[in-house]
């Protein structure tokens, strides 16, 4: 598999945590969302497929095995509301505080 951040791909992302590589999943998402709603939907889709690089990073990561199932249920929503018709009914306040959830406690760990 080809991934966009090469860098993260070779190794440095599977010393995150879970919480931490959600965090920057989260990041991404809040960037295709901002963009989304200025209508520049080039930068909101860049933005988008960073991040589901990420989230597809983080299922590779065998230290998450037992969580599979919310982070691959997570990309199918993700890209049911960015590339399809949103059959699921997400918004972008549900995935601002989903993801909100993972920035929120990675600051805590950081010590912010």
């Amino acid at each position: 598999m080809t991934f966009l951040h090469k860098d993260l791909a070779a190794g440095r992302w599977f010393q995150l945590s879970l919480v931490e590589q959600l965090a920057n999943v989260g990041m991404d998402i809040e960037r295709a969302i901002q963009w989304k709603r200025r209508k520049d939907d080039e930068s909101s889709q860049s933005a988008f497929f960073r991040a589901l690089d990420l989230l597809d990073l983080t299922i590779a990561d065998p230290k998450h095995r037992k969580r599979l199932r919310e982070i691959l249920r997570a990309r199918e929503l993700l890209i049911d509301y960015f590339v399809y018709d949103n059959e699921y009914g997400s918004t972008d306040e549900l995935w601002q505080s989903y993801f909100f959830a993972f920035n929120y406690a990675a600051a805590i760990r950081r010590g912010k």
